[in-house]
């Protein structure tokens, strides 16, 4: 279970320094585009003490320059976001409690060191989970999908599930979601309620088809209330019409006295 935060901060704040963006476009392809972190914001719920962020700088406190990470998506449960903000990242120290989760990316200049340099750096930092994901299949993280829990300051593999054709899925603890690699995709599935977490594309085109779908009612129900109009008339139309003729015939004149 994730520990609450400290009641009151380190006076006076502090913020960490700025940071050089980085150099490539994983966090753009696989986490921002797709809308993952509206998504996982909107599944967790509490966003006062819920923070789902990327990139932002990690370590025990904002006065340390050295040894900060920075991972491409970080996940904290219960915690004082606006101190996060002002402190310009998650300063451990402050918020009383590690971030309960933290995903890499792979790309070609950070794969080994998210093997190596952050999984000891994330164990240090006592996060629960740590994860990886290489949307190349293997090339960067010498497999698709890896997730690991701390236990006792170190790091244990968890149990990834094949799902051919290309497909690996492993289960977050800690989110209570899976972790999909599906064909080079990042994607999130939500067990309890069977689906996957939508991404704007889903959210687009669910919108389309229930457009489409009440435009389809519409048409029908107007189609309907269309082809009612016609009987209505052509009963009118011949009730006129059998009028006329009874008139012809005499029929509906009263009797000769």
């Amino acid at each position: 279970m994730p520990t609450k935060p400290l009641t009151s901060l380190p006076s006076p704040l502090h913020a960490f320094p700025d940071y050089p963006p980085r150099d490539d476009m994983q966090n753009a392809i696989y986490l921002h585009s797709p809308g993952y972190l509206p998504a996982l914001i909107r599944h967790f719920g509490a966003p006062d003490t819920t923070l789902v962020i990327s990139e932002a700088p990690l370590g025990w406190t904002t006065s340390q320059r050295e040894g900060i990470l920075i991972p491409d998506l970080l996940i904290a449960f219960d915690i004082d976001r606006d101190a996060f903000f002002a402190e310009r990242g998650y300063a451990i120290q402050s918020q009383g409690k590690p971030p309960d989760f933290v995903l890499e990316i792979a790309s070609h200049t950070t794969g080994l060191r998210d093997d190596t340099a952050k999984r000891t750096g994330y164990a240090a930092y006592g996060v629960p989970e740590y994860w990886r994901f290489d949307p190349t299949g293997g090339s960067y993280h010498q497999v698709p999908l890896a997730g690991d829990y701390l236990l006792n300051g170190q790091y244990h593999g968890i149990p990834i599930t094949q799902r051919p054709p290309g497909r690996s899925w492993g289960h977050s603890g800690i989110l209570g979601l899976d972790l999909c690699w599906e064909q080079g995709r990042l994607r999130w599935y939500d067990s309890d309620a069977q689906r996957y977490l939508l991404t704007y594309d889903d959210e687009a085109e669910g919108r389309l088809a229930a457009e489409s779908e009440r435009d389809a009612e519409r048409n029908a129900r107007l189609a309907a209330e269309s082809e009612r109009d016609a009987e209505h008339n052509a009963r009118l139309a011949a009730e006129e019409q059998l009028k006329r003729l009874r008139e012809q015939l005499g029929l509906d004149r009263p009797p000769s006295e």
